[in-house]
């Protein structure tokens, strides 16, 4: 740990700063998986208006979700120092970059959990049913952790990193798959 990171850190608190965002973001993810299992899935959730089907509406959604957290991890990079470039704006890119993101996965979010629910039948649709828990899980705690003082310089960077790799993992599962397994349709 740097001298910068350790200064972050109060004396005496450690982790303790993180330890409720991720209770809470565990508590979440363990919930819709258990809600995705227990529930019986209807086979429909909501219309697909302007989309040939739920699938390519999910795809789609799903698709500019991921190009998104691409915007985020760039915004991100500039932010952190990664990335050097003058850009006054890159943290309201960042935030309203992460909104639209966000907003994208809840129609699909819902269709999956309420229509189809939690699936383990085949490796693809586990390991999504996984991700996707997982991904609300770790937005919860980041966005949690945001306003807390006192956290190691290392939370904000790996819970979006965390966030990102599942979305990513969402989005290969389901997005790149169908456009390669059905075809690039609306």
């Amino acid at each position: 740990m740097s001298d910068t990171q350790a200064s972050r850190i109060p004396h005496g608190r450690g982790l303790a700063p993180l330890l409720l965002p991720l209770a809470v973001g565990a508590l979440i993810a363990v919930g819709l998986g258990v809600y995705g299992r227990a529930h019986v899935p209807t086979g429909y959730a909501i219309g697909p208006a302007g989309f040939s089907g739920p699938l390519a509406m999910k795809s789609w959604l799903t698709t500019g979700a991921f190009l998104l957290g691409l915007v985020q991890l760039f915004s991100a990079l500039v932010m952190w120092g990664r990335i050097r470039l003058r850009a006054p704006w890159i943290a309201t890119l960042h935030r309203w970059s992460g909104r639209v993101a966000f907003l994208l996965t809840i129609p699909v979010a819902f269709h999956c959990l309420y229509a189809l629910g939690a699936q383990y039948d085949t490796p693809r649709v586990m390991v999504h049913s996984l991700l996707g828990c997982f991904f609300y899980g770790v937005f919860a705690a980041k966005m949690l952790a945001l306003p807390r003082r006192g956290l190691p310089g290392w939370t904000l960077p790996v819970l979006g990193g965390l966030a990102f790799t599942a979305l990513t993992g969402l989005w290969l599962t389901s997005a790149l798959w169908f456009f390669t397994a059905i075809g690039i349709t609306l």
